[in-house]
């Protein structure tokens, strides 16, 4: 592409030359006879534009058989010119040459960059329009009749990441690349050398999120949708049996957030009953029975009851279940499995059905307007608030500790799962259940709450409990266990044991994650 614009551009200046040679020749054989009209350069200027864009007002005419050659190379090159002419203007408007131009000329702007035009694509690329109007949305194809134009701002532009960043100059903030079909970073040649680019890069993927490379993140929607079914619908205290039927992607995911998220009491109790094929899930995760009733309800902590037989014939369960959870990745199986709930059960609880359309009249969840936002792919939110909570357990303990860029995936993603319990902990502080988001006055108020609270010990003592339980309940899914002395790569820790086994400054360990209320309240995270 770069040697073809050079090769027109020496055309381009060959031609120029000539047209000006030709100018200097009518002007030359004018000027000097008396009966000749065009007697400046600018008078043979402007001669050849009126001739060669076929105008002809007649007011300047040559007279010397010189100017008469130079005016008949005017009259046969003034079709091919303006064809040419016209030609290449409509080139740069369909071409590349326009939407380069326009990047130009917004290089502070945001950009965003998607590898395809595809549905959750155009999707993220109109919810990140909604929160950042000034957006410059790029995607790299060109437009075919199958793609719709979008009803937000962009541009088609059939260009790799790299020419791209190269446009863009490093002027304003880094430019943020997506790609949004599964696994498509693994075999889309515009992924080459991304981790070499001063970018942000985000990649759909089946195996869970990860860190490549400094600057590329993974994300999977089976996670956003559980972390997002989750945080519209939180676990409530009058909540003990919770059905999920259907255990492929999805399902493994929203018991994976239950696990790690479903936190509220020091006393819950709240059975998971789960119908589909457990048993790859409960072979990675084998230390699941140090901190749940496994295939067991129990009175005095939560229990994971995997179910082999079909759930149309467990009745009695189904009609005291709280919440009934569809989540079978076949979405139009999840409908049947509605209707027929609907149609032949008594149910008490509610009925929660992913659906990726939005549906009247359904409690549904996981839509793709709900899933892919800038929120849910870039994390942006909760990963300033893991940073955070990092920072203020380096602070409270007197051992040295690692800073966040210092940290392995497992303890980054240890401090993500302690920011996604925030939300729980302001429902618990403020003893109100009907709060679902994380509002700067909500926030204020429970940081007062538990300012006033944590002078009892008792409270203190309480919210300690429950904050080592969300810990220990994270650890023994990633298959950590107890053991004397720290050791990371035996998976052993010293505080995997009873909260009252633990020392004085092991305790005082568990304020942090309440403490971030603090940074919350007086930081501009939302």
């Amino acid at each position: 592409m770069k040697r073809n614009h050079k090769i027109y551009l020496r055309i381009s200046v060959f031609l120029f030359i000539i047209y000006v040679g030709l100018l200097v020749v009518l002007y030359l054989s004018e000027h000097a006879d008396s009966a000749a009209t065009i007697r400046s350069f600018s008078d043979a200027c402007w001669y050849s534009l009126v001739t060669l864009t076929t105008v002809g007002y007649g007011d300047l005419t040559p007279v010397t058989p010189l100017g008469h050659a130079v005016g008949a190379v005017f009259l046969l090159l003034s079709a091919g010119i303006m064809m040419t002419l016209f030609g290449a203007m409509f080139s740069f408007i369909t071409s590349e040459g326009l939407p380069f131009f326009l990047l130009g000329l917004h290089r502070k702007k945001n950009w965003y960059y998607f590898a395809d035009c595809g549905v959750e694509a155009s999707i993220l690329a109109k919810n990140i329009c909604k929160e950042d109007p000034g957006a410059i949305i790029i995607f790299g194809e060109k437009k075919n009749d199958q793609i719709e134009s979008p009803d937000y701002p962009c541009m088609f532009i059939s260009a790799s990441p790299s020419r791209i960043v190269a446009h863009k100059k490093n002027a304003g903030s880094k430019c943020k690349i997506f790609f949004m079909k599964e696994n498509d970073i693994g075999v889309n040649i515009r992924a080459t050398n991304l981790h070499t680019l001063p970018v942000e890069v985000y990649a759909r993927t089946t195996n869970g999120r990860d860190s490549l490379s400094g600057n590329i993140s993974f994300f999977h929607s089976y996670d956003c949708c559980a972390r997002q079914y989750w945080r519209s619908r939180p676990l409530c205290s009058c909540e003990n049996t919770i059905v999920i039927i259907g255990f492929g992607n999805y399902g493994r995911c929203i018991l994976e957030r239950a696990i790690l998220t479903n936190i509220i009491s020091v006393n819950q109790h709240v059975a998971y009953h789960i119908f589909g094929d457990a048993s790859v899930f409960l072979a990675m995760h084998s230390h699941l029975h140090e901190t749940f009733s496994i295939n067991k309800e129990s009175e005095t902590t939560d229990s994971l009851i995997f179910h082999n037989d079909l759930w149309e014939q467990c009745s009695a369960l189904l009609e005291r279940a709280d919440r009934i959870i569809i989540c079978t990745d076949d979405e139009p199986e999840g409908w049947n499995i509605f209707w027929r709930l609907n149609s032949y059960y008594k149910i008490r609880g509610q009925i929660h059905l992913r659906s990726s359309q939005k549906a009247s009249g359904v409690s549904y969840f996981g839509a793709n307007e709900e899933i892919y936002t800038p929120n849910q792919i870039m994390r942006t939110t909760l990963n300033k608030a893991a940073v955070a909570i990092n920072e203020l357990f380096r602070k409270s303990v007197s051992y040295p500790t690692l800073s966040w860029d210092e940290l392995d995936t497992i303890h980054r993603e240890s401090k993500i799962a302690a920011a996604d319990h925030i939300l729980m902990k302001i429902r618990i502080l403020l003893d109100n259940e009907a709060i679902t988001e994380i509002q700067h006055d909500t926030i204020e108020a429970a940081n007062k709450e538990y300012i006033k609270n944590k002078k009892s010990e008792p409270m203190r003592e309480m919210y300690r409990r429950l904050d080592h339980s969300r810990w220990m309940r994270f650890y023994t899914f990633y298959n950590w266990s107890y053991g004397p002395v720290r050791d990371d790569l035996a998976r052993q820790h010293p505080m995997l044991c009873p909260y009252q086994e633990l020392t004085l400054e092991q305790k005082q360990e568990r304020d942090a994650a309440w403490e971030l209320l603090s940074c919350l309240a007086t930081e501009d995270f939302l």
